[in-house]
């Protein structure tokens, strides 16, 4: 099976400090369901399936249930669609606006890799949309991680092409969930994924230091 690796950035904007919840963050009144989960020729399917549990591309899905706004914000917990509503979409991740655009491409925050690679972050996979400045602007603020350590990337072109799910495999009759995965469209395995996360693929990527710009982190 063809993936990137088994942990894709997924840098989580945390606001304890503030009303604004993220618009990719759970509520305690959101209950992910618990459908019972069978094999088929093709993968993993739900024993009562509906039409709303695949994406287009026929994709299993988390079932979850939507309540934004009620209960207490999970800032750890990421709504499986909503999430891939604003990758799909290229929305904000806070607001669910249009991200920042300039002549270098949309506006990302990423955890640092470039010990990892020498040409991080060109191809970086991620599980969280782009931002907006603002938000950018409160997310460096108020979460204490990102006050630690983020990069400002701006890229030209990013590709919704694949997902971050449970991997499930039949043995003796049965399935048994293994490890959390990403998988990419046109991958057969793809098919006994349940998915939770939409990934995207950052293509023409910059390094930025927006502090040093024209409406950087501190304007």
């Amino acid at each position: 099976m063809e993936q990137s690796r088994t942990t894709p950035d997924q840098r989580r904007l945390h606001f304890p400090e503030s009303s604004t919840v993220p618009f990719v963050a759970s509520w305690s009144g959101e209950k992910a369901a618990a459908p019972g989960v069978i094999a088929t020729r093709r993968g993993v399917a739900y024993a009562d399936e509906t039409l709303h549990d695949r994406d287009t591309a026929g994709v299993l899905w988390t079932r979850y249930g939507v309540a934004q706004g009620r209960g207490e914000p999970l800032y750890g917990s990421i709504h499986p669609l909503r999430q891939r509503r604003a990758m799909r979409r290229g929305l904000c991740q806070v607001c669910a606006g249009p991200p920042d655009r300039d002549e270098l491409g949309v506006l990302w925050l990423l955890d640092d890799g470039r010990d990892e690679r020498s040409d991080w972050p060109e191809g970086e996979v991620t599980t969280h949309p782009p931002v907006c400045l603002p938000c950018a602007k409160r997310a460096v603020r108020a979460c204490p991680r990102l006050r630690i350590d983020h990069v400002a990337v701006r890229v030209r072109h990013f590709i919704p092409d694949g997902v971050y799910g449970t991997l499930f495999r039949p043995r003796g009759g049965r399935l048994e969930a293994g490890e959390d995965v990403v998988t990419y469209y046109g991958d057969p395995a793809i098919g006994w994924v349940i998915a939770g996360q939409q990934t995207a693929t950052l293509i023409g990527c910059t390094v930025v230091n927006l502090t040093d710009s024209g409406g950087g982190w501190n304007s």
